[in-house]
């Protein structure tokens, strides 16, 4: 029998929990779908996710670390389609967010794509749908 899996989340942790929680509501309209705090064992777990599906983003928060975490050259991006490319990319843009230039992988296609990288440096690929 094969078994079926379903993708329900991706965890990065966070320095400073408000100010991720903000990027992320400001910058791609996620909203928090839960939280849990652990305070005996000094860390917080917050869901965030977009109305329009299911898959969430698990911030971590570790109430004691006082330094960045270190991304690592592992780590490449999440993904997102969005309707209008350069829309959001003005909007990010005008915002102050950390955001790459906008780029194709070829002249003949029709869409495009640009990073955008939150506070603690995890980037997310913007794609025109």
């Amino acid at each position: 029998m094969t078994q079926k899996y379903k993708f329900v989340h991706a965890c990065v942790r966070v320095l400073d929990l408000d100010k991720s929680i903000k990027f992320y509501e400001d910058a791609l309209n996620l909203e928090i779908s839960r939280r849990r705090d652990f305070p005996e064992y000094e860390f917080s777990l917050v869901y965030m996710k977009s109305p329009e599906g299911d898959f969430e983003l698990e911030l971590t928060y570790n109430y004691d670390r006082k330094e960045p975490y270190t991304v690592g050259d592992g780590y490449s991006h999440f993904a997102v389609l969005v309707d209008d490319l350069k829309a959001s990319y003005q909007r990010h843009k005008e915002a102050g967010y950390n955001v790459g230039d906008i780029k194709s992988l070829s002249e003949e296609a029709s869409g495009g794509y640009y990073f955008l990288t939150d506070p603690d440096g995890y980037r997310t690929e913007i794609i025109q749908k």
